[in-house]
């Protein structure tokens, strides 16, 4: 099969581009124009077609999109960017995504479209019992979620065959830089992981089947990835040697993440493979002899960090 990947060299586009290969599809990578992109297509050489462009000039997308069997559409601005520079979020998160809709639609014979949410879009549920479903109201919370919101309902509209997944939290197998963000969530939120091969083998899978097209689907990791925020906190500070902050330093009110039901995704995928240990041993393997680094410097880092806390008084 023939698919125009975007976003292609992103967290879960890596894992997504690395399964499709595996599968045996064809694989135009769209990304932006950046020398790391391009050694990083060095590694890929022979294997993809590299179209660099920006999502934002539907110029770029009218050659992209030729003689595609599907898209995956995967090139997103996500937090904590997305709130800080919400224009330019919306000009690449909305505005991209009607071009690509209107590049495909163009087209003779279009592509079926596929689309990354989030479970971000079901807004505040800690007062709900968990777990969230397809059929559950959604509610944007921040400019991240809003931009979901709204591609969800143009990809619907766009007369277009199309699938919507939307995921779990994929942390990234590296370092994340600490952000004011993290201290928003309250402790006892309920918070869902996906390992990011298991996101890449969900979207890849889905490719091979007819039964996601025109379905919403949530993507997770299931129940071995169903924790509260405290304790994945917890285990990435303390894997990264940093340690666990004050309980002072969070916030109360509430945030837009829960436990979601995989049941009929994994059904249909049969993606889930890695739990919430596992993806904090890979992190450890990947980070290394850096985690020593950080131990010696660890009261200066925390303190770094707490800085950072609108809540927190040393």
């Amino acid at each position: 099969m023939k698919i125009l990947l975007t976003g292609a060299f992103g967290n879960m586009g890596m894992s997504t581009l690395q399964e499709l290969l595996s599968q045996g599809h064809q694989v135009r990578c769209f990304v932006t124009q950046r020398k790391a992109h391009q050694r990083t297509a060095r590694r890929f050489a022979g294997k993809i077609e590299l179209f660099q462009g920006d999502i934002r000039r539907p110029e770029s997308l009218l050659k992209a999109v030729q003689d595609q069997d599907s898209i995956i559409h995967l090139a997103y601005m996500i937090p904590p960017p997305s709130e800080d520079q919400p224009e330019l979020a919306r000009s690449i998160n909305v505005d991209g995504t009607r071009n690509l809709l209107e590049a495909a639609s163009s087209l003779p014979r279009p592509p079926r479209f596929f689309f990354a949410s989030s479970f971000d879009v079901f807004g505040h549920t800690q007062d709900q019992p968990p777990p969230r479903r397809v059929t559950d109201p959604v509610q944007a919370t921040d400019h991240y979620s809003a931009h979901k919101i709204a591609c969800e309902e143009m990809i619907k509209a766009s007369g277009l065959e199309w699938a919507i997944f939307r995921f779990a939290d994929v942390p990234p197998l590296a370092l994340r830089s600490p952000h004011p963000i993290m201290f928003r969530i309250p402790l006892t939120t309920r918070f869902e992981v996906i390992h990011t091969y298991d996101a890449g083998l969900a979207i890849a899978n889905g490719m091979r089947s007819d039964e996601i097209w025109g379905r919403i689907l949530l993507i997770g990791g299931g129940p071995s990835c169903q924790i509260l925020y405290r304790d994945y906190l917890r285990r990435m500070l303390e894997m990264m040697g940093i340690g666990m902050l004050p309980e002072s330093a969070f916030g109360s009110e509430p945030y837009s993440t829960d436990w979601l039901d995989t049941g009929e995704s994994q059904r249909l995928l049969n993606y889930q493979r890695y739990s919430f240990d596992d993806i904090i041993q890979h992190l450890t393997r990947i980070i290394g002899y850096k985690r020593l680094l950080t131990a010696l410097v660890r009261p200066a880092a925390r303190w770094w960090i707490l800085r950072m806390s609108p809540f927190y008084k040393a």
